[in-house]
């Protein structure tokens, strides 16, 4: 909470509330006819009254010498500026900032809701993705090796392994969280991408008649294996 506290000013010992840092003040007025031994109270930094005109405030419900109500920290005379009121205790602005945690981002402190992640502190609006700077609050995300934070997808753009035949990630659809890969001679296809290399025939190891039959390398279906060996034995029988 933000406040402003005024001097006693007149016959009246006032403090001007300020409950957000732009909100509309509310003034609290303590009527007391004026005489020169009238005393508002006793003060809570010094202990000693606070007799006669201007020279005392209120502030957290209590009453201070002018000249009493600083900074806990830095000391800062704090009449009539804006204080924070941290364990009943004032801080002016920039000291009671240094308290609060700082974004591990922009190192600017963090007023409101803090995210973290990975144990460190951030902004909502500066949790983004390191690819595309997408805001990730609410949003599923990944970290690479070094802590870095990714979107799902781009993080699956960036790691996931590339198919041999297309040249693209092999990454679930949108929407999904899983996807399959195959495997073949220690390379990777999409499923739709693992075919024959002579007749274009999708292959699988579930389907009848659609398994991979690999030669010198090349992935093949069973019948453009058999004609390829069949070209190599009479090319052998030939040049005999």
């Amino acid at each position: 909470m933000v406040m402003v506290v005024e001097c006693s000013e007149g016959h009246h010992l006032s403090a001007l509330l300020l409950p957000t840092w732009l909100g509309y003040t509310t003034k609290f007025v303590s009527q007391c006819p004026f005489t020169p031994c009238c005393s508002w109270g006793i003060c809570t930094r010094c202990g000693e009254k606070v007799v006669g005109e201007g020279t005392g405030c209120t502030a957290m419900e209590q009453v201070y010498h002018i000249k009493c109500f600083v900074c806990i920290v830095c000391h800062l005379q704090l009449q009539g500026k804006p204080f924070y009121a941290l364990d009943s205790k004032p801080y002016c602005e920039d000291c009671y900032l240094n308290t609060l945690e700082k974004c591990c981002v922009c190192t600017k402190p963090i007023l409101d809701r803090i995210l973290r992640a990975t144990g460190k502190p951030y902004h909502p609006q500066c949790f983004t993705c390191v690819v595309c700077n997408k805001s990730l609050d609410g949003i599923p995300f990944t970290v690479d090796a070094s802590n870095q934070i990714h979107c799902i997808d781009d993080f699956h753009k960036k790691f996931a392994p590339r198919c041999t035949v297309c040249k693209e990630p092999i990454m679930p659809e949108p929407g999904k969280d899983e996807t399959v890969r195959v495997v073949a001679l220690d390379r990777s296809f999409h499923v739709n991408c693992y075919k024959c290399e002579d007749c274009g025939l999708v292959l699988s190891s579930e389907a009848e008649g659609r398994g991979c039959y690999p030669l010198d390398g090349h992935v093949l279906c069973k019948s453009c294996n058999a004609r390829r060996v069949q070209a190599i034995t009479s090319k052998v029988t030939t040049d005999l």
